[in-house]
Formats: structure tokens, sequence, C-alpha cells
């Protein structure tokens, strides 16, 4: 009977340890991708990159290169070219020329012996820039600008289209004033939009030949807001009395922040203020109780600088880009805006199509910043 027990015993151990081994393959295949699940994950991710241009496979440097950066125009600009690269996987680094036109063109040499992929410009004149340009662009290097005058094959020059922001103004404040009083306007020369804003200005006296300037002053300098409200003070006590002046036509937003500051002071609250630019203080500025303030025509500074961005991305995928575009503007009125203060992220709720710009944007953008999140989440 012993081998009889042997025999049973052995033929149970079998049994047992095949039990074991299948639940271990189980185990195995359940936690374990397959080889050919790890080539399929591999191929559609070289897929993925393969949509994407082959110069922006690895991520680029940008120059920006600005005239000046005053105010929070300047800012919430910056913080478009920022966010824009970002979401891009590029590096950014900013150029302060402080309003000299030969540091400008220095920058650009600069750039261009760093060797960044792609140059952008905000304002700035041509006959100072032109010459580090063509250079520029004879390395390969992408150049988008703002606010200037280039006229350069492959630069493409965007704008808020300055003769629509200067019209768009202006037309309400004549049909605010009905036609009819006396402006102070606050404009200074030198600068390409402020340029092509005069041109306009010229044209609203032919259409509008009883309303009447009767002082114009500005200067462009490193607080120019205060200076200007200085300077607004000087023309209230120069015209004391109602009537004497009816509205501020103000080209720039540092301009008009300076002018209604100026007049909320002095207690001056029939004359009203019509600007140009917007940025999330002059908003605040707006929405005061009371603010003189009351019309702007404006486009988002972010949304610029995120254009601005996209536009150099297609050049450097070796997309067909043009040598112009003119942003939309639009006019805010004090009178739409809600009681309650908002920011320039809530202003879409409140102006048809504000911020809804889908400029210069490229199917295999949402891939490159699905590749970027991606990538970023695996450093993490």
């Amino acid at each position: 009977m012993k081998p009889i027990r042997l025999i049973a015993f052995m033929i149970s151990l079998c049994f047992i340890l095949s039990a074991c081994t299948n639940e271990q393959d189980s185990v195995d295949t359940a936690t374990k991708p397959s080889s050919s699940e790890a080539v399929t994950s591999t191929e559609t991710s070289s897929e993925t990159n393969s949509n994407i241009p082959e110069r922006l496979q690895e991520p680029i440097d940008i120059a920006v290169i600005m005239q000046m950066s005053i105010g929070t125009f300047s800012s919430q600009y910056i913080a478009g070219v920022k966010e824009q690269a970002e979401r891009f996987g590029g590096n950014v680094q900013i150029y302060n020329a402080e309003n000299d036109l030969s540091k400008m063109a220095t920058f650009v040499e600069t750039a261009i012996s760093q060797k960044v992929d792609a140059i952008l410009i905000d304002h700035g004149r041509a006959d100072a820039l032109q010459a580090p340009i063509e250079k520029a662009l004879e390395q390969g290097i992408a150049v988008v600008a703002f606010d200037n005058d280039l006229s350069l094959d492959g630069v493409t020059v965007i704008d808020q289209d300055d003769y629509s922001l200067a019209w768009k103004t202006l037309k309400t404040l004549a049909e605010d004033l009905n036609g009819e009083g006396e402006i102070v306007t606050i404009w200074v020369g030198g600068y390409a939009p402020m340029e092509r804003r005069h041109v306009i200005y010229d044209a609203f006296f032919e259409r509008y030949p009883n309303i009447k300037e009767v002082a114009k002053f500005g200067t462009a300098s490193a607080n120019t807001a205060l200076d200007t409200q200085a300077q607004m003070e000087a023309i209230l006590k120069k015209y004391p009395n109602e009537g004497d002046i009816d509205a501020v036509f103000a080209t720039w937003d540092e301009f008009a922040k300076g002018a209604t500051r100026a007049i909320k002071q002095a207690g001056r609250d029939e004359i009203k203020v019509y600007g140009i630019d917007l940025s999330d203080e002059d908003l605040e500025l707006i929405q005061e109780p009371n603010s003189p303030w009351v019309a702007t025509t404006a486009t988002d500074p972010k949304e610029v600088g995120k254009v601005q961005v996209r536009f150099a991305y297609q050049k450097l995928a070796g997309e067909e880009t043009p040598n112009i575009y003119s942003l939309e503007p639009h006019l805010v009125k004090r009178s739409s805006l809600p009681e309650e203060p908002i920011k320039m992220a809530d202003l879409h709720q409140y102006v048809s199509s504000w911020g809804e710009s889908e400029v210069a944007v490229s199917p295999w953008m949402d891939t490159l910043e699905k590749k970027e999140n991606q990538d970023g989440s695996n450093d993490d």
C-alpha cells in the first residue's frame, strides 16, 4: 500500500504546482503590457510628433525687443507673449530699449548673435531697425513686428488698426457732443501708431466742423500718466469755466489715465474723457463712481502678444504669413459695463467678440501644446 500512497501524493503535488503557475501567469499578464501594446504606444507618440513641423520639434528661443515698456498695456502684452510661448514650450527673453531707437537696433544685433529662432518687435521705427532686421532675415530668423512701419518681405507687421481705433473713439465723442463742442487732445508724434491715429484726427474735423480744438499736448516718458496729469491740471486752470472744455480725446491709455485723475481731482465732472487702449488698471479707473472716462477703443493686449507669437511659429513652420495684419478693435463704453468691478478676462461678457481672435492658428499647434503638456508631466 505504501507505493500506492506515494503515487497519489505525487499526483496531488503536480496539480497544486500547476495551479500556482497558472495563477502567476495570470498576474503577470494583467500587470505588464504586452510587447505589441508597447510598440503601439511608441508608434502613437512618434506619429503625434511627426505632425509637428521639423523646426519646432525642439523648443525655440524668442527675443522680444520693445521700444519701451510703460504702463499696464505693455505688461499685459508681455504676459500674452509669455503665455503663448510657454504653451508651445518656447523660451522668451525681453529687451526694453527705454525709448531709445539706437538701443533697439543694438538689441536686434544681440539677438542675432545669440542665434535666436524668432524676433518680435514692439513699436520702433523702420529707419532705425531695417538694416539689422534684414540681417536677421538673412540668418533665417523669423521676424514679426507690432505697431511698426517696417515694410520688408518676410516680416509680418501687425497692428490694432489704428485708423479704426481713432475713428470709433472720435465718432463716439462727436455723437455724445451732438456734433458741437470744445475739446482737448492729448497726442505725441514720433510713433507709427500715433501718426496713423493723427491721420484720422485731421479727417475728424472735416466731418465735424463745429467741434473745435482748444488745446493739444502730450509727451511720452517713464511717468507718462503722472506727467499728463500735471499738464492737464494746468489746462484746467487755463480754462476754468464750465463749457470751456467739453471733452478730452486721449490717443493712449496712459494719457487717458492722467487726464481722468486731473479732472476728478478738480471736480470738473462736466468734462468727459474718450481714450484708446485698455488694461485692467484702466478698467478699474473707468468703473469708478462718476468717472469722467466714458469710452475707449481697444484690442486685448494679451491677445496681441499671443497672435505675434503664433505668426512667428507659423513662419518657422514654413507656412505663408501675411505682410500686414490688423486686429479688430472694439469700442468699450462705461455705460455697457456692470456696476461691480471686472477684469479684462471678464470683458467678453459685455463686449461682443472681445478676446475671441482665432488669428494665426494652425492645426499642428494643438498637437504642439499637447506634446508640451505631456513632456512637462513626464518631467514631474
